[in-house]
């Protein structure tokens, strides 16, 4: 009964990480850099994300509008909007609320056109290591997926996460190992802007 169990979890673990919804764009690859053309309705948008802001019926409110490094971005007759760490939803009521001053109901419609905010990096023996630009949320099973697999001689229960918080490096412990077999599923954690999956 417990080898059925295990081998319904490893299936399931499997199906995640296969279902990585918007292709990534890898460093190597001939893209324009983190050119998406959709990204999760929870996102969270950060500095260098790109926006088109459109209001309907009104070309000159229509534009792209980039997230500045103090998380801010400027619009006409609003002035400056906070984007960083809220999503598109969240924006797009914040520019109703604001230009209906000037404007009756207004028509807004706000979609994230390139990420280049949210990057992992995948590090060491995996078989496509490099920066990933991608369009929703991942985690660590997830990015190593996105990196091609572990290699036949990586150390597969001694991964670590490195991630970096006010200025200090802290490294997040990763057993893949353990998780093939259904064991300690929460270490599975979704991952923060920056973070970097080293696999020795």
């Amino acid at each position: 009964m417990f080898r059925s169990v295990r081998l319904v979890i490893y299936a399931l673990l499997m199906a995640t990480t296969a279902a990585v919804s918007g292709p990534p764009v890898h460093a190597g690859d001939a893209v324009t850099a983190g050119l998406v053309s959709q990204v999760d309705a929870g996102y969270r948008l950060g500095a260098e994300d790109i926006m088109l802001v459109s209001v309907w019926k009104d070309e000159q409110l229509t534009r792209e509008v980039v997230v500045r490094p103090d998380g801010m971005f400027s619009f006409p007759l609003v002035g400056d909007i906070q984007a960083e760490d809220r999503t598109v939803d969240d924006i797009r009521g914040d520019l109703v609320k604001r230009l209906t001053k000037y404007i009756p109901n207004p028509n807004v419609s706000v979609a994230v056109t390139k990420v280049i905010s949210y990057k992992v990096y995948v590090v060491g023996r995996v078989n496509k290591p490099g920066e990933y630009l991608i369009g929703h949320y991942t985690d660590v099973l997830q990015a190593l997926s996105l990196a091609g697999g572990l290699t036949p001689f990586a150390a597969e229960n001694d991964i670590k996460v490195m991630r970096r918080v006010r200025g200090e490096q802290y490294a997040i412990p990763f057993r893949y190992g353990d998780l093939r077999k259904g064991r300690d599923l929460e270490q599975n954690i979704i991952l923060q802007r920056g973070d970097v999956v080293m696999v020795p």
